[in-house]
């Protein structure tokens, strides 16, 4: 099975009057910048304050109600661990999440207080994959996985189908799409969903420099895996390879990958909450970053980036304003 836009169509069915149809943004400052018109999709806005809650409703949802009373399993460094919880909430049924020991505590605090149990592991000598898949054999509960996963796809392709339909309210059309990429679930469904609508329109996902997988996949024409081991701001994208599924979309829905530094990144963060007046991740802020340091040339064109996320630690948010006080 591959996802089609018919899929990310059903899931938006599911998930209207659930989800927050978040705005399309626009920013003076930035476009005078770039010399482009350019549109954020901020989901540091939507339900746990980023767009894995999308994916995660959408697989739930379609749970029986036998399945419902085992549970669900999953396993994330934060955003998928809460939008699961939230998604389980709402369809009340049990959660459990595996959790890195090293999460940001706004993460593991609001997972925990969404319901969910936690169960956390040292991600340097466990791993997250085989102790969930032990605990959803033991207990029966189903496993949710982040991103290598259609139903989870296609949920976050609702958030690619929104801007374009919000873009067609004001008669445009995207030149570009920048999304964010982690194991490359929000970049496959957005991309098919941006595709579908026009497919004329470039693609582009943003991955830190210390987890360029995509990038290098890309390059080699295969899966790439990385060891994974460097130090990052961007807990939200320390995926070590492409997802198997994600990937076999990618691949062809994707006409590009950009890298950015951890530097870029600060300044995002930065540059987001001087002028966005938006509190956003750095996982969530690669896109804005990439446009700032202008890692491709946007002059003239339509362009839309997603901000992924916002749950970020007050004290990485400081760092970053303390870095770059007037970016």
């Amino acid at each position: 099975m591959t996802v089609t836009i018919e899929h990310i169509k059903q899931a938006a069915e599911r998930l209207d009057g659930v989800v927050k149809k978040t705005p399309l943004l626009t920013c003076f400052q930035l476009n005078q910048y770039l010399a482009a018109e350019v549109h954020i999709k901020p989901e540091c806005l939507q339900h746990i304050g980023a767009f894995k809650f999308r994916g995660a409703y959408n697989r739930l949802r379609q749970l029986s109600d036998a399945e419902r009373a085992l549970g669900v399993v999953a396993f994330s460094s934060g955003n998928h661990a809460q939008g699961v919880a939230y998604a389980a909430q709402l369809l009340n049924m049990p959660a459990t999440i595996v959790m890195p020991q090293d999460a940001p505590a706004i993460k593991l605090e609001g997972t925990q207080k969404l319901g969910a149990t936690i169960r956390l592991y040292d991600r340097h000598s466990e791993s997250r994959e085989d102790i969930a898949a032990d605990m959803a054999e033991q207990t029966g509960a189903t496993l949710v996985p982040a991103f290598d996963d259609e139903d989870i796809i296609a949920g976050q392709g609702t958030c690619g189908l929104e801007l374009m339909q919000q873009l067609r309210e004001f008669a445009k059309t995207p030149d570009k799409v920048l999304s964010p990429c982690g194991g490359g679930g929000l970049l496959a469904g957005v991309s098919t969903a941006v595709k579908a609508a026009n497919a004329t329109t470039q693609v582009y996902g943003v991955e830190p420099e210390k987890f360029d997988d995509h990038f290098l996949s890309n390059k080699a024409g295969k899966r790439i895996k990385i060891a994974g081991t460097a130090a990052t701001m961007c807990d939200a994208l320390m995926a070590t390879t492409p997802g198997e599924i994600t990937w076999s979309i990618n691949r062809k829905t994707v006409d590009d990958y950009l890298v950015v530094s951890e530097d870029d990144v600060a300044y995002a963060v930065s540059f987001a909450f001087r002028y966005l007046k938006l509190v956003v991740e750095p996982g969530g802020a690669v896109a804005l970053a990439a446009l700032l340091r202008k890692k491709i040339d946007v002059a003239g064109d339509t362009v839309v980036i997603i901000l992924s996320g916002g749950n970020i630690d007050r004290e990485t948010l400081a760092q970053c304003l303390e870095k770059y006080p007037s970016p």
